[in-house]
């Protein structure tokens, strides 16, 4: 078996935490019997160097072919003053409605040997498992008309369609079949038209999963109740913007925004990305934390090639290296060894298989 696979290494630390990641991929696909064919492209920031655009057109049509794309992170501060129309971040909105990928998927369940790493109460994460299901290529971030006019005003449009929730929901009932069968469902419902649409959508497509518990909750509550009880969610999902900052607080119940993976899901295609930036304060020190980029890897063999011991055995090295008290930066404590980008990915390499 072959698989196709297109590597966007990004901006900032996504280089480095990509060249970890690929060292795994390579190494998961030799243990597992599996042929890759890789291409590696530059892409936003990188590209508008190169190119004068935050993504070519032949990279992105690699990237429609490809089985799977891997992304590092774009942007930073060095392109915050290009044209708007050119910025780095419109190559990732481009790669997600290219490749149809409508279902962003965020887990956030903490590693034993990080409790610590939280600043919230160990008891209180102990048994957090949560799975944001972000709807992905909707919303005000691509809704229209938008702009700004005449320096006076600007201005979003907040647009869903019937058969967007519908499909969002659907994969969010899906997956928590597999998991502990309950879906929360977060909106601004006493608000926002659109919320109000969203949740009669969402509890039509949960007549057809009875086994499934549905809860509607406010975004503001949701916020409130992730720090205060997160062990009461099992699958969240919700709109594009909601779930933009839904899953970065959710994300911060490991300690690390460096330790969390996501994939962005189509009906046939998957782009996967650690969830953290490019953080360019820190790019080219060798300090950042590759351990998301290479979870990342992880679903890419769960999600795409439905390959689930392979994921796993990815997994299994990451927490062996974390028990054993290896540390990047980001999540050293004084306690254990503290490594670096390259250390972090030979250590884990060293745990497979």
């Amino acid at each position: 078996m072959k698989k196709r696979i297109v590597v966007f290494p990004g901006d900032g630390i996504g280089p480095e935490v990509t060249e970890q990641a690929r060292r795994v991929l390579e190494k998961t696909a030799e243990l597992g019997g599996l042929k890759l064919d890789i291409q590696e492209f530059p892409i936003g920031g990188a590209s508008i160097d190169a190119y004068g655009v935050p993504l070519k057109e032949e990279y992105l049509k690699a990237a429609k072919r490809a089985d799977a794309v891997l992304l590092g992170a774009v942007g930073g501060p060095k392109w915050d003053v290009v044209e708007p129309s050119i910025r780095p971040e419109k190559a990732l909105l481009a790669l997600r409605r290219k490749l149809k990928t409508y279902a962003n998927l965020r887990p956030a369940k903490p590693y034993p040997a990080l409790l610590q790493a939280s600043t919230l109460k160990p008891e209180v994460i102990s048994s957090v498992d949560i799975l944001v299901v972000r709807e992905l290529t909707g919303g005000i971030y691509f809704g229209k008309p938008r702009g700004i006019k005449d320096d006076k005003k600007g201005y979003n449009t907040l647009v869903y369609w019937r058969h967007e929730i519908e499909r969002i929901a659907r994969r969010a009932f899906d997956l928590a079949m597999l998991r502990k069968k309950h879906v929360t469902s977060v909106d601004k419902a006493n608000i926002l038209e659109t919320s109000m649409f969203w949740r009669k959508i969402v509890k039509e497509v949960a007549a057809g999963y009875p086994g499934v518990k549905l809860d509607h909750m406010y975004v503001d509550n949701c916020a409130m109740q992730i720090i205060r009880n997160p062990s009461q969610f099992d699958v969240i999902l919700t709109d594009n913007m909601f779930g933009d900052i839904l899953s970065d607080e959710a994300s911060m119940l490991t300690g690390s925004l460096g330790m969390l993976p996501s994939a962005s899901m189509g009906d046939k295609k998957g782009l996967f990305e650690p969830i953290h930036g490019s953080a360019p304060d820190i790019a080219g020190k060798g300090i950042a934390n590759p351990i998301a980029t290479i979870a990342s890897v992880a679903m890419m063999f769960d999600y795409a090639f439905s390959m689930v011991e392979l994921s796993d055995m990815i997994e299994n090295a990451i927490r062996k290296v974390l028990d054993d008290g290896l540390r990047t930066k980001d999540i050293y404590d004084g306690t254990g060894r503290l490594v670096s980008t390259s250390e972090m990915g030979e250590e884990i390499l060293k745990r497979m298989g």
